[in-house]
């Protein structure tokens, strides 16, 4: 399998179990690529501005609590 084409061909062809247990599967990978790009970006300072934000919206009582 090495075209997105035949890769949704195989998954069509799952079984309703093998759906699932391929859901399963690729929510976690996909939670471990979000991870680390966001971990990568944290390291590369890209959320630094983001971070300042909100701390400052902080100091100045503009946050809520959840």
């Amino acid at each position: 399998m090495s075209t997105l084409n035949e890769i949704e061909r195989a998954i069509s062809q799952l079984s309703p179990q093998e759906l699932a247990a391929f859901r399963a599967w690729f929510a976690e990978f996909d939670a471990a690529v979000w991870d680390q790009q966001f971990e990568a970006d944290v390291a590369a300072g890209r959320l630094d501005a983001l971070a300042q934000k909100a701390l400052q919206h902080l100091r100045e009582g503009r946050c809520t609590d959840l």
